[in-house]
């Protein structure tokens, strides 16, 4: 796990590399009105991210869908990215059998498995990506070719300065406050999973840009560090959670806030986080705060997803727990594949 949190940054330039090289026929890109991607798990987090990247400037909607099913409105006029690591998911499988009948512009995106067999057999384009990794670790595989994707379709401009300069960033945070050899007073992954041990982490971003990290971060404290937690956005959780920080009293010493920041956050969500903040603090929960960084947006996403990657990492030693392994997710599909 350590090596493959290492070799993050280059994953993205060489997931860049794979997309530039892959040639989709003209039809690819014409006859839509939206895109919808399905998946799950890891191969659903870099639909995620792609939709909170692009929202605000992709010409077409981005909608992300995690089931056997699809929704009514995916037709002849949607792009459907099916996405699946393994190629095997049960759930992302039966979306593009689904797909198929509707007649939607489907695009696959595998290491092989059987979705890769059945592009192939249904002349679907396929972007194929290394195998051999946990799914959770190929984000940079499962998300930067489809951003070169919808570039190349003219949905959006030309990404790759901003990807190039996002692997810079994650080199440097890597080198001067992320890996091992980095002490904990400058190592802020260390500091936070000292902080985490033993706590029930409640995670809090912002709706715009950095809900991905905030699933992220959750997501990887449960696979990584074998550690449940929790998240919420702003400004929703205002109008409900907030009203929760009094009870149950006796829990309260066990809670802790992580409250991932971003220079693009809404003023006013700026200005909700700092309230919330003093709000909780009252309750005598502690509140970390986590700061992206970087210039462009994708940087700074990648940031927050970076950092709450190591300190999945290094919550697992502190837990005694091997990162690597998600054994009861592979426990769970023996026992569907028996049914």
């Amino acid at each position: 796990m350590l090596k493959l949190l290492l070799d993050f940054p280059q994953q993205l330039l060489d997931a860049a590399k794979i997309a530039k090289e892959i040639n989709f026929s003209k039809d690819t890109g014409k006859g839509f009105n939206k895109a919808l991607s399905s998946g799950l798990g890891g191969s659903a987090i870099g639909a995620d991210l792609i939709k909170s990247y692009l929202s605000e400037e992709c010409k077409i909607p981005i909608i992300v869908n995690r089931d056997y099913t699809l929704p009514e409105f995916v037709d002849k006029e949607t792009l459907l990215i099916v996405s699946s690591y393994s190629g095997n998911t049960e759930e992302t499988l039966s979306a593009y059998k689904e797909g198929l009948k509707r007649s939607s512009r489907i695009v696959a995106i595998t290491s092989g498995g059987e979705l890769k067999r059945l592009a192939d057999k249904d002349g679907i384009p396929c972007i194929v990506i290394p195998q051999g990794l946990p799914p959770r670790c190929a984000l940079g595989y499962s998300s930067i070719p489809i951003i070169i994707l919808f570039s190349k379709m003219g949905l959006i401009s030309n990404k790759e300065r901003d990807i190039k300069d996002a692997a810079g960033l994650l080199d440097r945070l890597k080198t001067e406050a992320l890996s091992c050899d980095v002490k904990e007073d400058k190592n802020i992954a260390k500091r936070i999973a000292n902080a985490l041990f033993d706590k029930y982490a409640v995670i809090y971003g912002a709706s715009r840009h950095t809900d991905i990290a905030a699933t992220r971060w959750r997501g990887q404290l449960a696979e990584n560090a074998k550690q449940i937690s929790s998240s919420h956005l702003f400004p929703e959780m205002n109008h409900n959670e907030i009203v929760g920080w009094r009870h149950p009293k006796n829990l309260m010493k066990d809670l802790i806030v992580i409250l991932l920041r971003d220079e693009g956050d809404h003023p006013r969500v700026k200005k909700r986080m700092d309230i919330t903040k003093a709000l909780i603090e009252k309750e005598g929960v502690d509140v970390i705060e986590v700061h992206s960084q970087g210039a462009a947006l994708l940087s700074r996403i990648f940031s927050l997803i970076y950092m709450g990657d190591f300190v999945s990492f290094y919550l697992a030693i502190l837990n005694n727990v091997d990162p690597t392994p998600v054994d009861a997710v592979t426990y769970l599909k023996k026992e569907l594949a028996k049914t």
